[in-house]
């Protein structure tokens, strides 16, 4: 489908002490990735003031994976992705998502509503963000990632994003094999785009990597998704094999499904690295 080159990114979850997070961020340079990000949630890393911190340590791209747009003002959030956008030289990604934690809305006084509602509160406050961010002087627009699973997010990734991620459910479709599952989604996502579907960059969220799936750690996902080890270890985002038998499965997958950026989680950046090295 495409021989565009891959881009890696990986997601850090604590800040801890300036040195550390210092370190950490050159580590994700050094082990050859392209973009460092952070998720937004609570109990983890505040991503914005993360990702200026980073940008004085490294001159890769730095991004949020994702934002809770049901939780955000656009005026807010225009003002600070403006300046992050500045104090990052233009490095940075803006990642949005509709959010799927109810304790998080919670946490802030909001309803957590339904799919429909969250979506249609995503839909606005990208709108209402990117006319402020317009006003602008200097125009700070950075790239815009969708993440989800969803057939109606996707329908909305295609009319709106420059980055589409696809979440581990992206391989889940009852009755279908994970991988027509997926492939499924991509042609939603082609569908909804339509001839601006060359410009959208697709990426693979991976939430585990590992030699053997009995040595692989899905904990963070099987909490997240329900499912058990079994249907995990079949979904794309989750990769088991030697480095070069997960780095021929990935180039299957910028062939057969267009996906050229993969993101993955921390605790599993050392090992993917070596992937990583195999497709440059």
């Amino acid at each position: 489908m495409t021989n565009h080159p891959f881009r890696f990114g990986v997601s850090l979850f604590q800040v801890g002490s300036r040195s550390a997070w210092r370190a950490r961020v050159r580590e994700v340079e050094d082990l050859g990735y392209d973009v460092l990000q952070v998720a937004d949630h609570l109990g983890v890393a505040a991503p914005l003031p993360a990702l200026v911190a980073a940008a004085d340590v490294t001159g890769i791209r730095l991004g949020t994976f994702v934002l809770n747009a049901g939780i955000l003002s656009p005026a807010y959030l225009a003002r600070d992705v403006a300046d992050v956008h500045r104090l990052t030289d233009g490095r940075f990604e803006l990642g949005l998502g509709a959010g799927y934690v109810p304790a998080e809305f919670e946490a802030v006084g909001l309803p957590f509503g339904t799919a429909g509602e969250r979506l249609r509160k995503l839909e606005t406050t990208l709108a209402a963000t990117r006319s402020l961010l317009a006003a602008e002087a200097d125009n700070p627009q950075p790239p815009i990632m969708l993440g989800g699973a969803g057939e109606r997010m996707l329908r909305l990734a295609g009319r709106e994003a420059d980055i589409f991620s696809f979440s581990i459910m992206a391989g889940v479709t009852e009755g279908a094999a994970p991988e027509e599952a997926f492939a499924r989604r991509i042609r939603v996502l082609r569908e909804a785009a339509g001839d601006r579907f060359k410009d959208i960059e697709l990426n693979l969220f991976i939430a585990a990597v590992g030699e053997s799936a009995d040595k692989v750690d899905l904990a963070i996902i099987r909490q997240a998704s329900g499912l058990d080890d079994a249907q995990l270890t079949r979904l794309p985002g989750v990769l088991i094999g030697s480095p070069r038998e997960i780095a021929d499965r990935l180039l299957r997958y910028r062939e057969e499904f267009g996906i050229t950026y993969v993101s993955v989680l921390e605790p599993h950046m050392a090992a993917f690295a070596e992937v990583i090295r195999l497709l440059r």
